[in-house]
């Protein structure tokens, strides 16, 4: 595996239960790489997230993420392998009966930070990372869709994390507002941080080229970016 390879997948299958989903994955991305996963709902893109997360374990092939081994990966230490890693949901996932700082400082709480200050500061750089410093005393009912959603980012980056995976991002916001999203996962990618985004904007992707790896009747594949590309 090359020094700067953070995700590795060799001749990998995917299953969800007893029903295969995708077929003899190969797979390498660099840090600092940002990848998008296209398909059909149901084409595998979600269940190799899952994969990636140690949600789903592997049976067959092989598979590595920011050191840790999928296929070999113990129990107790699926929590190590999770705090190196974001996840941003469609839906926002955030607690609506706290205000932001109060849901982003139940994440750090509950991976073990203690320190105060620490916490405080952390909950303020991830804020202005995403641009929404001054509205931290706000509860998710008081922000727009893509507020929301820049709040999911800033929670999915408190601890730091070596790769971000992105499933359907964008998939609740309107045509504005996803690009600034995007944006902004560009722009995380830069710092050194591997983002996979999965996604069916392929108007975002035409417009933001970069490694496009689509899923499609079980089997996945990397494709060229054209002029043409409609997914």
């Amino acid at each position: 595996m090359a020094l700067n390879t953070i995700i590795s997948i060799k001749d990998a299958t995917i299953y969800q239960g007893s029903h295969k989903v995708l077929n003899n994955i190969n797979l390498q991305i660099e840090k600092g790489q940002l990848a998008y996963l296209v398909g059909k709902v149901g084409s595998g893109k979600s269940s190799l997230i899952k994969v990636l997360t140690a949600e789903i374990g592997l049976s067959e092939g092989e598979a590595s993420i920011c050191g840790f081994d999928l296929r070999k990966i113990k129990n107790k230490d699926i929590p190590k392998l999770r705090r190196k890693l974001g996840v941003v949901f469609q839906d926002f996932q955030l607690l609506n009966d706290r205000s932001v700082r109060e849901n982003l400082e139940f994440i750090l709480k509950s991976t073990g930070w203690k320190n105060k200050p620490e916490i405080n500061k952390r909950i303020n750089d991830v804020l202005e990372k995403v641009k929404l410093e001054h509205k931290d005393y706000k509860f998710p009912f008081q922000l727009s869709g893509g507020e929301q959603q820049r709040v999911a980012i800033a929670r999915a980056l408190l601890n730091d994390p070596e790769v971000l995976l992105a499933d359907e991002p964008t998939g609740n916001l309107d045509p504005e507002t996803s690009e600034d999203i995007l944006k902004l996962l560009l722009e995380i990618s830069i710092t050194g941080c591997t983002v996979i985004v999965a996604t069916h904007n392929y108007n975002l992707i035409k417009k933001y080229p970069s490694r496009i790896f689509r899923c499609e009747n079980e089997t996945m594949a990397e494709i060229e970016q054209e002029g043409n590309f409609n997914g």
